[in-house]
């Protein structure tokens, strides 16, 4: 049973007194375990569909459901509660608070989710050794690596245990090498916690991964 699946989704933007259609009759699942990734040249509407799925975003109109619950078009005040809850975010600019510490950037995720005190500090550690980060967990952002710093990002997408793991370019900051090393541990993070990953991308490496290949152009899935 797919953890979320969005059908017929549609998406308009008005921009002066013109409506600019982006998403035209999307419809697509993932799977626990799964690992999708969506391509497609810029202005396809990638970043669209990944804020839809991602409860960032309303669709105009169209299905969307995670984990069971269907997301009201009608309800905004309902995506940051579903957001907390279902979704863990990777961002290509790895978004760190720079005064933060690895395991306090983590931990403060899991504040946001209402994991507080001890519990979420157990958690924040217990997030860094699955990407193998514990022995720089008191490292601020500047002394860490670009590779280190997108493995704390990956960690703080586990915070609060997610089954949807949504990344935007997470490789497009690192070389080649680091690049496929965190590719193939969200690979192993997909499969061994059964979590639906879908990476947005241009890079040809994330096909060696993924289990299915998706493409979008002019707002609609071309496979």
């Amino acid at each position: 049973m797919p953890i979320l699946q969005a059908t017929d989704i549609r998406k308009s933007f008005k921009e002066g007194r013109e409506v600019v259609d982006v998403l035209n009759g999307v419809s697509l699942s993932l799977e626990p375990g799964e690992a999708i990734s969506l391509e497609g040249p810029s202005g396809s509407g990638k970043t669209t569909l990944l804020s839809i799925l991602g409860c960032i975003l309303t669709p105009s109109s169209g299905e969307l459901v995670i984990g069971g619950e269907r997301i009201n078009p009608k309800h905004p005040q309902q995506l940051p509660e579903v957001r907390r809850r279902s979704i863990g975010f990777v961002f290509q600019q790895f978004n760190l608070f720079p005064a933060l510490t690895a395991v306090e950037n983590v931990e403060y995720a899991l504040n946001i989710k209402r994991i507080n005190g001890p519990q979420a500090r157990a958690q924040a550690e217990e997030a860094l050794e699955k990407v193998g980060l514990s022995d720089r967990r008191s490292f601020l952002p500047r002394d860490l690596s670009g590779g280190q710093k997108q493995r704390v990002a990956i960690a703080r997408a586990l915070a609060g245990n997610p089954k949807v793991l949504l990344a935007d370019e997470p490789t497009a900051n690192l070389d080649s090498q680091m690049g496929m090393q965190i590719l193939e541990l969200f690979r192993a993070l997909a499969k061994q916690e059964n979590r639906a990953l879908l990476i947005v991308t241009h890079d040809a490496k994330v096909r060696t991964i993924s289990d299915r290949v998706v493409r979008i152009q002019d707002g609609r899935l071309l496979n």
